[in-house]
């Protein structure tokens, strides 16, 4: 049976580059690899064309005979291994077994020094605070390097010693079938080096859990969900490694008067019967103090009035957004005789030219009329 094209089993182009060929390798090995395809009978043939291929085409010298002559320029050297293409196809298969069995570099040395975790603090500021800015103080839990070991974890005076399961390496070599993987060392949990006398403060775990106090300085114009990262304040690293970060996330506390949006501020305003029919100014709230707003004769509620520049200004930008009033008419509540009387005498009067004094209630009746008709 003829084999073959190599090029065509990798699907690539013949003037294709080592990199673009160890890719191609890559992603066909796992996808025909027998052990993620245990009902695909067909998975270890497809997965035997891509590695024979590789071996091949991985080789500047192989594949040189191959595009002179063709199978027959390699079919003697096919499968047995060294040179260059040997080289390079470790380190694609050792590329692959990281991917399929989650571990590192076939033959490889894992680090023993590791970043500490990223904290995350959440912070209630008021809504002032968020458009002013300012500064407070907090107060958290964190894993910090030992004073006692300085994060070796061994006694004063004693040192780690090297892993004699694993040789300092951090894993261990293990057999799979036709596989030779490595996984992590079962004694020394991936640390290469072992603690014969732990240290009496932090029991050989190298860092003690602390109360750490931070300032943290809020820029004005910060949201709901923003964050605030203080670098290096999060947990202390392992075996001498950098700190992790604190990200500060902020909420905004429920305000009595506003509510925000981006750099805009909403409010509801209530006024009287008689403004919202005749007009007139009232004095309203904003985060710089109070100010004045002229309120037009006729005005319904929900109307909106825009006062512009006194909203927020908001954290990436140079503009401060507006406040927008939401008119609320109040119905009199609690009234004597004499304000009955004349609310009734208006209504009388109103009833003389409906359409004129209320048409919105005008408009609403012929709507029902016309929907009953």
């Amino acid at each position: 049976m003829a084999k073959k094209d190599y090029y065509e089993v990798l699907g690539v182009n013949r003037d294709a580059s080592d990199e673009d060929i160890k890719k191609a390798y890559r992603k066909l090995a796992m996808k025909h690899h027998p052990d993620r395809n245990p009902d695909n009978p067909n998975a270890e043939e497809h997965f035997k064309e891509a590695k024979e291929a590789y071996e091949i085409l991985s080789d500047s010298q192989k594949r040189g005979a191959y595009d002179q002559y063709g199978h027959a320029g390699v079919d003697q050297q096919a499968g047995m291994g060294g040179g260059a293409g040997a080289g390079g196809f470790a380190d694609a298969f050792g590329d692959i077994f990281g991917d399929i069995f989650g571990q590192g570099r076939a033959g490889g040395q894992r680090s023993n020094v590791y970043r500490g975790a990223d904290l995350r603090y959440n912070m209630e500021i008021s809504l002032e605070d968020a458009a002013r800015g300012s500064e407070t103080k907090i107060r958290i839990p964190v894993m910090a390097e030992c004073e006692t070991c300085h994060g070796s974890g061994a006694k004063p005076g004693t040192s780690p010693v090297t892993c004699t399961t694993c040789g300092g390496h951090g894993q261990v070599r293990m057999q799979q079938g036709f596989f030779s993987i490595q996984q992590t060392c079962p004694k020394c949990h991936g640390g290469g080096k072992m603690v014969k006398d732990p240290c009496p403060t932090c029991h050989g775990d190298g860092r003690i859990k602390q109360q750490k106090t931070l300032a943290v300085k809020i820029p004005a114009g910060v949201d709901e969900g923003d964050r605030i990262r203080l670098s290096g304040e999060g947990e202390a690293g392992v075996n001498g490694g950098p700190s992790g970060d604190l990200y500060v996330v902020v909420h905004l506390k429920k305000h009595a008067i506003f509510e925000r949006e981006g750099g805009d501020l909403h409010c509801e305003m209530p006024i009287s019967f008689t403004t919202a029919a005749l007009g007139g100014e009232i004095e309203i709230p904003t985060l710089d103090g109070h100010a004045k707003m002229k309120i037009p004769a006729e005005s319904q509620t929900g109307a909106k009035f825009r006062l512009r520049g006194k909203g927020i200004k908001a954290l990436r930008s140079s503009d401060y957004g507006d406040l927008i009033c939401h008119v609320v008419v109040e119905t009199p509540v609690k009234l004597n005789e004499k304000q009955k009387e004349l609310l009734r005498e208006l209504e009388n009067l109103n009833q003389m030219d409906s359409s004129k004094h209320s048409p919105k209630a005008k408009s609403w009746m012929q709507k029902v009329t016309d929907f009953f008709q």
